[in-house]
């Protein structure tokens, strides 16, 4: 069975950016679990614990964290310290009514809010985002009708 991605799922998915915004990370030294604003997530040591631009928090899977966060000047790789995420598009979809997702891994599941946005980082990796959080830190660069966010 293949995983359909959130645009072949979703004809109202718009292609949105994510934005270099810096946040504090935490690099765990042990296993755990956090509460995020979504559910509650697992992590293993040396996973990133990330506190977003409105002092909330979500763990990020090392191998993915790695991939996706690059550090800001001060801050050596692979230290807690402040990090910038790189610049990435994905498929998002502001959500209408209340939903849930589960994490790969067995790390846990999320549930969405009407007005969350459903994110895509690749297929079957997707995450759960309240639209004042959303609005912060990425910007819709292609609309569902493939109309281009001149913004």
């Amino acid at each position: 069975m293949s995983i359909k991605s959130l645009n072949e799922e979703y004809s109202d998915a718009v292609l949105a950016e994510r934005l270099p915004v810096e946040m504090k990370v935490e690099i765990t030294t042990h296993a755990g679990t956090i509460q995020t604003l979504e559910g509650e997530v697992t992590f293993l040591a040396g996973d990133a614990i990330v506190t977003g631009v409105n002092n909330e928090r979500w763990p990020v899977q090392r191998q993915r964290f790695d991939a996706t966060y690059m550090p800001s000047s001060g801050t050596q790789i692979g230290q807690s310290g402040r990090y910038c995420r790189k610049p990435q598009q994905v498929y998002a979809r502001k959500m209408a009514k209340a939903f849930e997702i589960t994490l790969s891994d067995d790390r846990g599941g999320l549930q969405g809010k009407p007005g969350d946005w459903l994110v895509e980082y690749a297929p079957g990796d997707r995450s759960v985002i309240s639209d004042e959080i959303f609005l912060k830190t990425y910007r819709i660069v292609m609309d569902n009708k493939n109309t281009p966010n001149a913004s």
